[in-house]
């Protein structure tokens, strides 16, 4: 596999088209699928899903983590060699919404500054955040998923507080006796999108065939001035909890274990970043749960 291979590859998966990647990469479209065909008739297999955007394959998410690790080692050694006119080094990794709206862009901000790097954040779910990961999208990732993705490490963080909130003239319009397993099957719910269980983790600790209607708000920010605009409750995390919320009910937290995941690989940008974010977590969260 020759090295040019494999940073078309990324280029088109990162591109999302063979015409995109070709604008990005300085080539024709031709000399891109010329490339694109060398490769998977070298490997006897094809290695994308010619569709818009481009998706890899199996075999193709393997060579497009080869292609991002040979793209950071390739630049720290071209820092190391005091290259001034070498590409930035580019980090690739994803981050849950919560964490991303309230303690993960500091760290991150620090590193860009201070490395020089290019960083590309991908918001997750963080139980679905290892995606990326096993894909070859992303070297790193803030997950709630304990057991390694393969090729990767994995060192824990803390764990996010979550309460069930409201605004006391939603509580007083819809929980008049209290969060009542009658009054939680007729009262909306705030949830973050169709992947989001952390509303449905803390209603399933009181009844099980509860399924209350429900408002979907993609964005963690939105999210929490949606539950205070009373469109529903919702979990807050402690991290985004304001006065003007109440508890539907006191000590019923639901705290997620959160564990950064990151490729074996040495290299001085990568774990500038991993001891930047282990950092912060650990002035921003709580100690995590026993059990994930």
């Amino acid at each position: 596999m020759e090295s040019e291979q494999l940073r078309t590859l990324l280029a088109v998966v990162d591109e999302g088209s063979f015409e995109d990647a070709a604008y990005a990469l300085g080539i024709s479209p031709s000399a891109v699928s010329q490339r694109i065909k060398a490769l998977e008739t070298q490997l006897g297999r094809t290695v994308l899903i010619r569709a818009r955007p481009a998706l890899p394959t199996e075999s193709g998410a393997v060579l497009m983590r080869l292609a991002r690790q040979q793209e950071l080692l390739r630049a720290d050694a071209l820092s190391e060699l005091g290259a001034s006119d070498g590409p930035n080094p580019s980090l690739t990794l994803v981050v849950n919404a919560d964490s991303l709206a309230t303690w993960a862009l500091p760290p991150l901000a620090r590193v860009a500054s201070e490395h020089g790097v290019r960083v590309e954040v991908t918001r997750e779910d963080q139980d679905h955040s290892t995606r990326g990961l096993r894909s070859g999208a992303a070297m790193a990732a803030v997950t709630s998923v304990a057991d390694p993705v393969p090729g990767c490490s994995v060192r824990r963080l803390g764990a996010m507080p979550y309460r069930p909130m409201a605004t006391r003239d939603f509580c007083q319009r819809w929980f008049p006796d209290g969060a009542t397993v009658a009054a939680l099957a007729e009262a909306p719910v705030v949830v973050f999108d169709r992947d989001d269980d952390l509303q449905h983790r803390w209603l399933r600790r009181r009844s099980r065939r509860l399924d209350p209607p429900r408002h979907l708000v993609p964005e963690s920010t939105s999210y929490a001035w949606a539950v205070r605009l009373g469109m529903g409750w919702g979990m807050i995390p402690d991290l985004q909890r304001t006065p003007d919320l109440v508890e539907l009910e006191p000590g019923g937290v639901v705290r997620v274990a959160l564990y950064w995941q990151q490729w074996k690989l040495r290299s001085p940008v990568l774990d500038a970043l991993a001891e930047a974010m282990i950092e912060a977590a650990a002035d921003s969260l709580t100690a995590p749960p026993a059990r994930v």
